[in-house]
């Protein structure tokens, strides 16, 4: 490692990967670091029995050619190098209730979308039709979603509250569960997510939705050979704890091990409340310092990964969002200990274009962090391995055993075909993917206060830049653009824009 870059990037995850490419492509000499032994944050996936699990990434969309995800990958030299296999078109989502037998599918494309629907509710049509021309005009309004540099969203977007919008459009109480039932994707609050966030979470699966053959963490692999392909470096074990700051500048990342590097701009793909902190309260302002660490952090989870004995569990080209009941679907995060899991995604990773088999299943619900409050002090990852101890193993068991026992009533005779089980919590989360109190998706947008959450990637200091899913959106679309409109800072939009758009052509 060189004692100076043009640009240093602290942390690996998405954000800071494409950031890295984009200046590295542009010609400056650029530095990833990385605390720990894996790079690519929620892009991480991890091996138990010889079955391969993703942290994050359970499907992604708008990969289909032309399309703009597929946009992105282009120009970062990755869409033609990724094992892709293509979910189910008329299902790619299941929504399901306890209380009802019956599975409601979201289709890909809008007018498939639609025409899955409408057998189950034959009176409702015109209603779902309208959602989805909501649902596209809500994505147009947002130039970068769409490749374009010019052109502003209209600010009042960002007040339609996603519950009431979709109560808009139908009285029915079952289509309206269905048309939110995904909201998981963004941890959805009836009296606080807005529209805007769910309208840019499902828009790309509809366009198509895919699921990475052997784990996300292929897109990490091709990020980092397109960086060192452009001169890039990167390093692991490398922990920043702390910026020096002179003159309204930072000049050094100062590390864990004592080295330390100099740059002329840090992108900081850490999380803000954490960045802020390690620059150093006193250098930004008292209001803008305090309305970060004062942001409400997307609540947790708890993962179940089943690695099934050997052709026992079918291969199901769908995931599912299911719910106790269709009442659940906004307030599956309020929960006691006697109703949780209310609802949860389950989703399985792909292994080869064709299957029949399915090698393993992951489960995920709602965790809030304060359940892990008796371990919160505890820290422990590959790179610096601890022991939470003999009650944090109980925990994870009874909740486990749990969780299981519900999904043994959506999937009767799972139970019978598991090899082993593993489990993942908040605190898995917090330290691996390094979110506050293991998070999510950054920080709960509110419709009331939409500027709360804006977090602007140019901080007050002069060279000191953020990204990641706390900036902009979350998931791979979301904090792929939010790197765009990172590096946009440094390079200029309309130069970048016209850059990506370029290679597609």
């Amino acid at each position: 490692m060189k004692e100076q870059y043009d640009v240093v990037i602290v942390g690996s995850g998405l954000g800071g990967l494409v950031s890295a490419i984009i200046l590295a492509k542009e010609g400056y000499s650029v530095c990833v670091l990385e605390k720990n032994n894996q790079y690519g944050g929620n892009l991480q996936t991890f091996v138990r029995d010889k079955t391969i699990f993703d942290t994050g990434i359970h499907y992604i969309g708008g990969l289909s050619e032309g399309q703009n995800l597929y946009k992105y990958f282009k120009y970062l030299g990755i869409i033609d190098h990724l094992k892709l296999k293509k979910m189910d078109e008329n299902s790619f989502d299941i929504i399901s209730f306890e209380d009802q037998n019956i599975e409601y599918p979201h289709a890909q494309g809008y007018e498939n979308f639609v025409n899955q629907l409408v057998p189950y509710f034959p009176e409702e049509k015109k209603a779902i039709e309208n959602y989805c021309e909501k649902v596209k005009a809500t994505c147009d309004s947002f130039p970068l979603y769409n490749l374009q540099w010019e052109g502003k969203y209209d600010s009042e977007i960002l007040t339609l509250n996603a519950k009431e919008t979709i109560d808009q459009f139908t009285q029915n109480e079952k289509l309206r569960a269905v048309l939110a039932g995904s909201n998981f994707l963004y941890a959805g609050i009836e009296d606080k997510s807005p529209f805007y966030v769910h309208a840019l979470s499902v828009n790309s699966y509809i366009q198509s939705s895919w699921r990475c053959i052997n784990g996300g963490s292929q897109i990490t692999k091709q990020l980092l050979k397109q960086l060192k392909k452009h001169g890039g470096e990167f390093y692991k074990y490398k922990e920043v704890i702390n910026f020096s700051v002179d003159n309204n500048k930072v000049t050094t990342a100062k590390m864990k091990d004592g080295t330390q590097v100099d740059a002329q701009y840090f992108i900081s793909n850490i999380e803000p409340k954490t960045t802020l902190k390690m620059v150093g309260e006193e250098n930004f302002r008292k209001s803008f310092y305090s309305r970060i660490q004062s942001l409400e952090g997307v609540i947790s989870a708890f993962s179940l990964y089943i690695v099934f004995k050997p052709k026992t569990f079918k291969y199901l080209n769908h995931n599912y969002y299911h719910f106790k009941n269709s009442t659940d679907v906004w307030t599956a995060h309020e929960y006691d200990e006697n109703s949780w899991p209310k609802a949860y995604m389950a989703s399985m990773n792909a292994s080869k274009k064709e299957e029949e088999w399915a090698d393993g299943m992951t489960f995920i619900t709602y965790m809030k962090f304060e359940d892990l409050n008796p371990w919160a002090e505890t820290f422990n990852t590959t790179a610096e391995k601890n022991d939470r101890g003999e009650s944090y193993d109980e925990f994870k068991s009874r909740k486990a055993e749990r969780f299981l026992n519900e999904i043994e009533h959506k999937f009767p005779g799972i139970k019978d075909c598991i090899q082993s089980i593993h489990t993942s919590t908040p605190l898995s989360y917090r330290d691996y993917i390094g979110g506050h109190n293991g998070n999510m998706y950054g920080y709960v947008k509110d419709s009331n206060n939409p500027m709360k959450t804006f977090i602007a990637p140019k901080t007050k200091l002069d060279n000191l830049y953020l990204t990641g899913q706390g900036i902009n959106m979350h998931g791979v679309l979301g904090v792929t653009i939010g790197a765009v409109v990172t590096c946009s800072e440094i390079l200029g939009k309309e130069y970048l824009v016209t850059k990506i758009n370029q290679a597609s052509e």
